[in-house]
């Protein structure tokens, strides 16, 4: 008589394997959060000090030099030469939404917000014509002058 040799798995191993694999997700995607905030947020403040380089550049080239011609990204991003992207002269990059404010003839505000807090990002950044740019754990547009200065 012939010998049958089945060769699977157990219910009992598959449900080992199954409660492994929901362990390293849930140890995993935290993590992979956290990672993906982090480089929003990194890229948020590099597009800020890129907005300020290009607002004071716009404005070295101005005659009488000032800030008030540049009332916006968009203006930043379709000038000859263009100073900085399109896709950040349309205001949204790498989930942050981008925004000039306050611009005057010797001063502007350049605000950076999560487009969906806590989901994008953390928190927001605000850069002025100084070139000091600060921080603060809100989603709402900043003011000049509020928050911690980031280093």
């Amino acid at each position: 008589m012939k010998i049958l040799c089945e060769r699977g798995f157990t219910f009992v191993e598959i449900a080992i394997l199954a409660v492994i694999i929901v362990l390293l997700a849930v140890i995993a995607i935290p993590n992979f959060m956290k990672s993906k905030w982090h480089a929003n947020e990194e890229n948020a403040i590099a597009s800020l000090r890129l907005i300020h380089t290009a607002m004071e550049s716009f404005r070295a080239g101005q005659r009488p030099k000032l800030y008030t011609n540049a009332n916006s990204l968009s203006v930043l991003s379709t000038s000859k030469p263009p100073y900085i992207d399109t896709m950040l002269g349309n205001g949204t990059k790498q989930g942050y939404n981008f925004r000039l404010n306050d611009v005057s003839a010797y001063g502007y505000t350049a605000q950076a917000r999560p487009v969906a807090f806590k989901v994008t990002g953390n928190r927001s950044f605000v850069i002025d014509e100084t070139g000091v740019l600060r921080v603060r754990g809100q989603s709402d547009w900043l003011a000049k002058a509020q928050g911690e200065i980031v280093k």
